[in-house]
């Protein structure tokens, strides 16, 4: 008879709300180990479990903070099999009036921070041999034409370009990475943040307002199912459940609206590569 496989070794960022509280006891469930962190560790309310640990973290904390941290987690249990970036914040405004700055300050965690944590880690997943990246992204960075949200869906767009380049760049040591797409799921605080208006310009006064109160009616009336979304999440890293039999996906989409969000910037793509392929095509050197 076959051993049973040891169980794997989950870090995980952001675990005091949302999704990463839920993927944190899903992991558990499967006899998995997990470290869940949060910037506030009693922020973090998961049953206690013998196969859990907590730690504080920020994920903008920096390469060295985080290195330390990293290296702290795997002598827990002598390794780490899965680092999960789910860590992230949104925060909503008009492009014009947020500027670079608050650009800057969304990208520190939801890009910087992402980068820094899976830097930190990857020697450690290199050492399993098997590990696994997961990022989670948003169905955001494909439905970018809505105002206010320029900011986060520009950050989850980076995202998942960062976490494409990864999956090329760790093949060769057998490490797999995971895009996760989120349509609207019904988390806490997913619409915490104050829209943005520090810097009010009046001529976007009226789109401003329609773009508040429509921001202000989302909460609560999200079809996706959080806890569903990350037994999902767990069957693919682990291979078995609705996973089982079926071929990594680099993509992971979630929700009927992340399905028909994507679809329909993939055909608009296509529908310009149709109407203007001859033009695409015709830049190049006469020969």
């Amino acid at each position: 008879m076959a051993e049973e496989a040891s169980p794997k070794v989950w870090f995980i960022t952001g675990c005091s709300s949302g999704f990463g509280r839920r993927l944190v006891s899903s992991a558990l469930a499967r006899g998995d180990r997990v470290i869940a962190t949060a910037r506030k560790v009693e922020d973090i309310k998961v049953a206690p479990s013998p196969n859990l640990r907590v730690l504080q973290l920020d994920v903008t904390a920096g390469f060295e903070i985080l290195k330390a941290k990293l290296d702290e987690a795997a002598k827990i249990w002598g390794q780490i099999d899965v680092v999960v970036n789910n860590a992230g914040v949104g925060y909503p405004a008009l492009l014009e009036e947020g500027g670079s700055s608050l650009l800057e300050k969304q990208f520190r965690t939801n890009v910087f921070g992402l980068l820094d944590v899976t830097n930190a880690a990857l020697p450690h997943l290199r050492a399993s041999k098997s590990g696994t990246v997961v990022i989670v992204g948003s169905r955001s960075a494909y439905r970018t034409e809505i105002p206010g949200l320029g900011p986060y869906s520009a950050s989850k767009a980076a995202a998942h370009t960062i976490g494409e380049t990864l999956s090329v760049e760790l093949a060769p040591f057998s490490i797999k990475v995971l895009i996760v797409a989120p349509g609207a799921f019904r988390t806490e605080g997913i619409y915490g943040q104050t829209f943005f208006t520090s810097n009010p310009i009046p001529a976007y006064d009226d789109l401003r307002e329609i773009t508040i109160q429509r921001f202000s009616s989302v909460a609560g009336s999200q079809k996706g199912d959080p806890d569903k979304a990350m037994e999902v999440v767990v069957d693919v890293v682990r291979g078995e459940g609705k996973a089982k039999g079926r071929p990594w996906p680099l993509y992971l989409a979630l929700g009927d609206d992340a399905d028909a969000n994507i679809r329909q910037r993939s055909m608009n793509l296509l529908k310009h590569m149709d109407q203007w392929g001859d033009v695409i095509k015709s830049v190049n050197f006469d020969e």
